[in-house]
């Protein structure tokens, strides 16, 4: 096939379970740049979090991040895509949250890394303890986060057990319905889920197109790899998708290539595979 971007997701796709690229991943996407392709990385995290892996690759393409809200050079630090969530839904959203239960994270200001400012944190809600302790220098902790979001915000998210998340995501949806759009990231077997909540019009798949257009390519073009719920649209994008062995089995009966799993280094694999031909 003629693929001349790879659109890579990050955790559990790029990264393997110790949150790092291993050398097989590394050394492929060296070759599928050698090849001619374009290599971008889209992911949920926010920017300041994704930018020192794609630093890491040596890339310079667009870094897309925030689930597509947010599209930055990972070393100019230059906005090229950017759909913020209106303020006015941002506040509704806590304030739903607030009925459900939930922690709420605000993510601000494009410019530079950004920063992420959060009212609490509950104590049994350790992995966004850790999640906010991993960019300590763009945290801010403020007494009203509802009162605080007088600008429009990257986004909100939350994160927590995966009933709890199901039901505030679904809280959400009755109540704004498409004024906003809602993505979650599952990890069932950690009882472990990511709710973004965006403006309506972002996507992976909506980000990927911009940069694709930015290159003068097609969709045709495009090979993408993805292991997660948040994937799903830019799988569909892509001329070529392939997903992860260690996704969820609703991923992976999409009908997609399966590659290996990301301790597997999947990625290695469905590069070699279709990209290098080895």
């Amino acid at each position: 096939m003629n693929i001349k971007l790879l659109a890579l997701d990050v955790d559990g796709t790029l990264l393997n379970s110790q949150f790092q690229v291993g050398e097989p991943n590394r050394r492929a996407i060296r070759e599928a740049i050698a090849h001619g392709v374009v290599v971008v990385l889209v992911t949920g995290r926010r920017f300041v979090i994704a930018q020192p892996i794609a630093l890491e690759l040596d890339l310079t393409t667009p870094l897309i991040s925030h689930n597509g809200a947010l599209t930055k050079n990972p070393r100019t630090l230059e906005i090229l895509d950017y759909h913020p969530l209106p303020a006015g839904l941002a506040r509704r959203t806590v304030e739903i949250g607030r009925e459900v239960g939930v922690d709420l994270v605000g993510c601000y200001d494009p410019e530079g890394v950004g920063r992420a400012v959060y009212e609490a944190v509950s104590e049994d809600n350790v992995k966004l303890r850790r999640y906010l302790e991993r960019a300590p220098f763009v945290i801010e902790q403020v007494s009203d986060l509802r009162a605080y979001m007088r600008e429009d915000p990257v986004q909100v998210m939350s994160s927590g057990p995966c009933a709890r998340m199901d039901r505030f995501a679904q809280v959400l949806a009755d109540g704004l319905r498409d004024q906003v759009r809602i993505l979650k990231t599952a990890y069932p077997q950690k009882d472990f889920t990511i709710v973004d909540i965006l403006a309506p019009e972002c996507s992976k798949a909506a980000a990927l197109a911009t940069v694709v257009a930015r290159y003068g390519l097609s969709r045709r073009q495009v090979m993408a790899i993805g292991d997660n719920h948040n994937d799903v649209d830019m799988l569909e994008f892509a001329g070529l998708s392939v997903v992860m062995e260690n996704a969820e089995d609703h991923m992976k009966n999409l009908g997609y290539y399966v590659t290996g799993s990301n301790d597997e280094h999947g990625v290695a694999e469905a590069i070699e595979r279709f990209i290098v031909g080895k």
